[in-house]
This record gives structure tokens, sequence and C-alpha cells, in this order.
């Protein structure tokens, strides 16, 4: 059994033998691993730990988006067949008009945890009653940044009982300009966590962001008219955000097709996804589990659709500075500030979850799905690129899609 001890102190080709002995790979598959393409080993060794190579996806492109009057063509790093046409389609038909969207100022949330209090009405008490001291020491640790238009806002502290005893918990409202935020507002947590602490004689915990980034929302809106998409895709759709709002399963889903798509741009930008996910289900939780869209038939009976998430990313940033890949998709974009960026991924989730609900209540989800990743099975089975066209075309017109089967059709197309 080989020895992962010390991985870190290795450089990532020392790694990279380690991990190809352990494993037994072959000479072809660590190539694999060591073609990293844009993001070279060297660079990506500086950005996380242990690293023996680089992940790949590809990188599309989404077409025929007008945001706000402004045509735009967005990244999308996704590896599932569908998405990137579903949001091309759905954006089309949106036009000439395309989308309206907005997106609040990029102010997070940071909270402060504090325990072991007795009298926790007295001591929420005092720390309103030094609130300008507390806001005090925010405002200097934003110092360097506001001239990014970043700074601390303000606070509000608020009891919370638990199964271990009422927590006090402090929550900090810090504007964070471009960013994503993380590591401002943890900064600042830290620094008026002593005071708080003083001023209560409680035990501080957790000095952490929030990721239900609610003061951070972005909202984009369209319209698709009745004579483009047709009356039974209208009342189709209608009756799929209809199910989605009653049912929590199907809701589950619902939710998972608009991220389908804001996912990848912000897999193609650079951006925290995990974040973004962590905060449009817990916003979608809110109340009860609820769509992030909605829809409602206009007095044309054209469709409306609209959106509305939390959206806390970022254009500039570590991710930005050593992502190749990343800098150059927001350049594509033609995005410059975060709220800008916010605004395209509110657009492309609407326009992903109308072409799943258009599809999926007229003519199934599997048939333009299946036809797009017929090519990928093709591949899988071994065809190449030339192959692969012939190969897909043949499983598909025989609806069968198995990756055995695309074996046999990929044999029998090279005795041609």
């Amino acid at each position: 059994m080989e020895d992962f001890s010390g991985l870190h102190k290795l450089t990532p080709e020392e790694r990279l033998a380690k991990v190809k002995r352990a494993a037994n790979l072959t000479d072809d598959e660590a190539a694999a691993l060591r073609d990293s393409g844009a993001l070279k080993l060297d660079k990506a060794d500086k950005m996380v730990e242990n690293v023996i190579g680089a992940v790949h996806l590809p990188l599309g492109l989404a077409t025929n988006f007008v945001v706000n009057g402004k045509a735009m063509v967005i990244p999308m790093a996704v590896e599932e067949s569908s998405v990137i046409a579903a949001a091309c389609k759905a954006a089309k038909q949106t036009l000439p008009e395309g989308f309206k969207a907005e997106a609040d100022d990029p102010v997070m949330i940071g909270q402060v945890q504090l325990t072991g209090v007795d009298d926790v009405a007295k001591a929420v008490k005092n720390i309103s009653l030094n609130r300008n001291e507390i806001m005090a020491i925010a405002i200097q640790l934003m110092k360097p940044h506001e001239r990014y238009g970043c700074g601390a806002r303000g606070f509000e502290a608020r009891i919370i009982d638990t199964l271990r005893g009422p927590m006090i918990i402090v929550d900090f409202h810090i504007a964070v300009g471009d960013a994503q935020g993380a590591n401002m507002v943890n900064t600042v947590l830290e620094g008026v966590a002593p005071t708080l602490a003083k001023l209560t004689g409680a035990t501080v915990r957790l000095r952490i962001i929030s990721n239900l980034a609610v003061k951070r929302r972005a909202r984009a809106s369209a319209v698709w008219r009745k004579d483009v998409i047709g009356e039974d895709t209208v009342e189709g759709v209608l009756d799929a955000s209809e199910f989605a709002r009653s049912d929590v399963y199907r809701c589950a889903t619902h939710n998972k097709g608009i991220m389908n798509g804001i996912d990848a741009v912000a897999l193609a930008t650079g951006n925290d996804w995990r974040s973004v996910e962590a905060g449009a289900h817990s916003y979608a939780s809110l109340g009860q589990y609820h769509p992030l869209t909605h829809y409602y038939k206009n007095e044309k009976g054209d469709l409306v659709g609209s959106i509305e998430l939390p959206l806390a990313v970022a254009t500039v940033g570590p991710a930005m500075s050593t992502s190749p890949t990343a800098k150059i998709a927001l350049k594509i974009m033609g995005v410059k500030t975060s709220r800008e960026l916010a605004m395209a991924m509110a657009c492309v989730g609407l326009a992903n979850n109308f072409a799943a609900l258009a599809a999926l209540s007229t003519e199934g989800i599997q048939k333009g799905h299946m036809k797009l990743h017929a090519r990928n099975i093709a591949i899988f089975a071994g065809a190449d690129a030339e192959e692969a066209d012939r190969v897909a075309e043949i499983i598909s017109k025989e609806r069968n899609f198995d990756a055995e089967h695309a074996k046999e059709v990929l044999k029998r197309v090279r005795k041609g």
C-alpha cells in the first residue's frame, strides 16, 4: 500500500507518480491528469492542496440572450447534454425584447454567535447601547476596501432559542462590491467579536458569512409570446409550474433545472457554485420550499416568466485572478460588475427552467435530450469525432441508447 503521508510536501509531478503507482494508472491516464490545459499544474498547485491535475468540463456558449437591451453571449461549463441548447432556444424565443433584469446592491450578511449568557435580553440591550463603538470597529476594518464601494452598513442583534440554551446572534451587513465577500466579511466578524464578548460576557463561537444572501438578490423576467411557442406550451408550462408549487418532490427537480444553467455560468466564471446552490435552495425553503420561478398568462395570452433568488457572485477575486478561463469567460460576457453577472445568471436560470417545463409538459424531456446525449454515448463507446455523428444518428433512429448497443453500432459503422 502506497504511503500518502506528507503528500503536501511533494510537487504535483511527484504526487502524480505516487498516485499512478498506487492506483495502477496507465501512462495515458497519467497523461490525462498531467495535461491540465489552460490551468497549468504549477498554478493549480497554488490554488488548492495536493494537486495532481485538473478536471475538464466542456465550455460552451449560450447565445440569443438580450438582457436589458444588451446582447450577450454567455459562457457555460457543464457536462450534461442539452443544457446549453435549451438555454439558447428559450432565449431565442424571447426575442426581440429579451429579458429584463435587476440585482440588489452586493450586501452580504455575516454572523457572530454568542453563547453562555445568563441574561440575554440585558446583553442584547448592551450591544444596542454600544452600537457606535461596534460600528466604528467594523467601519475601520473595511477602510481598505472603501474605494471599491465596500463598507460596513449596520448590524442587528437577536436571540434564538436552542436545545443548548438561548444564544445571541449578531448579523452584520457588509457591502462587498464586486467580490463574493467571504474574506472581507469574516475579517470584520473576527475583528468585532472581542468587543461583543466584552460587552456581553459571552463566549464567542462562530464568526462566519451566511450563504443565504437575502440582501443580494437578482431578478429577471421575460415574455414568451403565444404565437411563437404555441398555446399548448403556454398552458403546459403553467400546469408544470403549479405542479412544482404544490408538490415538494417536483419542486426540488424544478429548481434543479434552474440551477443547471446558473451553476454552469458560475463554473465558467470561476465563482463558488456551492455558495450559489446553498443560497438558492435555502431561499427556496423560506416559509415552505417553493419554486424560484413564477409564471402567469398576460392579457394577450402570452406567457410571462420571472425568477428571484440570492446570487452572491463575483467578477474580482482569487479565482478570477488565477483561472485563465474564468477571466476569458467574463470578458466574453462583457460584464464588469457582480450585479451585471448576477442579472445574466438569473436570465440563464429562467431560460433553462422555461425550456425544461416546455419540453416536459409537451413532447417530453427525452426526445430532445437524448438526441443530444446520443453523441456523448457514441464517444463513450469509442467513436472518434467523425464516427460519433453517424453512431449518434443510428442509435437515435433505433431509439436504443444503451452503451453496449452503441459499441455494436460503432462496429457496423467501421465495417461500412
